[in-house]
C-alpha cells in the first residue's frame, strides 16, 4: 500500500514538473498562439491560418492606432484618416471574425509583441511628430497588407478566406491612397 501511494506521489509530481516546463516554452505573442491552435486543431491549412491571423492582428493594430490618431492627431487630415481606419477595419475584422468562427478557425485577441512594440514607440510621439510617424507607418503598413492580401486573394485554396481577401483589397487600396495623399501634403 505505502508502495502505491508512493507510485502515485512520484507520478503526480512529475505532471506537475511536466506542466510548469510546458508553460514555461509557451508562445506568449498571441498571433503566433493562433496560428499554433488552427493547426493543432486541424481546421485550416497553414496559408489561411497564417493569413487570418495576421489579418486578425494587423487590423486590431489598425482600430487601435486609428483610435488614437482621431484622438490625439493635430492635423485633421490625420484625424479623419483615424476615423477611417477605425471605421472600415472595425467592419473588416468583425467580418473576418464571423467567417473564422463559422470555420473554427481561431484568430488572435491582441496584437503582436511586434506590433505592441511599434505602437507604444508611436503613442510616445506627440504633435506633428505624432502625426508624421502615423502617416509614415501608415504608408508602409497598407503597402504590406496589400500585398499580402493579393497574395490570399490570389493563392488560398479556402474559397471563404480568399473571398475576404479579395472584397477588402479595394478598401486597403484606398486607404494607401489617403495615406499617401496625406504624407506627401506633410513634407
Amino acid at each position: 500500500m505505502k508502495r502505491l501511494i508512493l507510485c502515485t506521489v512520484v507520478l503526480a509530481a512529475m505532471y506537475a514538473l511536466q506542466s510548469c516546463g510546458n508553460n514555461n516554452t509557451a508562445k506568449t505573442d498571441s498571433t503566433d498562439s493562433a496560428k499554433t491552435m488552427n493547426e493543432a486543431k486541424g481546421t485550416a491549412d497553414k496559408d489561411v491560418s497564417d493569413f487570418t491571423a495576421k489579418a486578425a492582428s494587423g487590423g486590431l493594430m489598425e482600430v487601435q492606432l486609428g483610435q488614437y490618431a482621431a484622438q490625439n492627431a493635430v492635423s485633421p487630415r490625420v484625424k479623419a484618416f483615424g476615423n477611417m481606419m477605425v471605421q472600415d477595419h472595425t467592419k473588416a475584422n468583425d467580418e473576418l471574425k464571423s467567417l473564422a468562427a463559422a470555420q473554427n478557425i481561431t484568430l488572435p485577441g491582441d496584437l503582436s509583441d511586434e506590433q505592441k512594440k511599434h505602437v507604444n514607440e508611436l503613442m510616445q510621439k506627440k504633435g506633428k511628430d505624432f502625426d508624421k510617424a502615423y502617416m509614415d507607418m501608415m504608408v508602409d503598413d497598407h503597402k504590406e497588407d496589400i500585398a499580402e492580401f493579393q497574395k490570399a486573394g490570389d493563392n488560398l485554396k479556402d474559397t471563404t478566406i480568399k473571398s475576404f481577401a479579395q472584397r477588402t483589397l479595394p478598401v486597403l487600396n484606398v486607404h494607401l491612397d489617403s495615406a499617401n495623399a496625406i504624407h506627401s501634403a506633410m513634407k
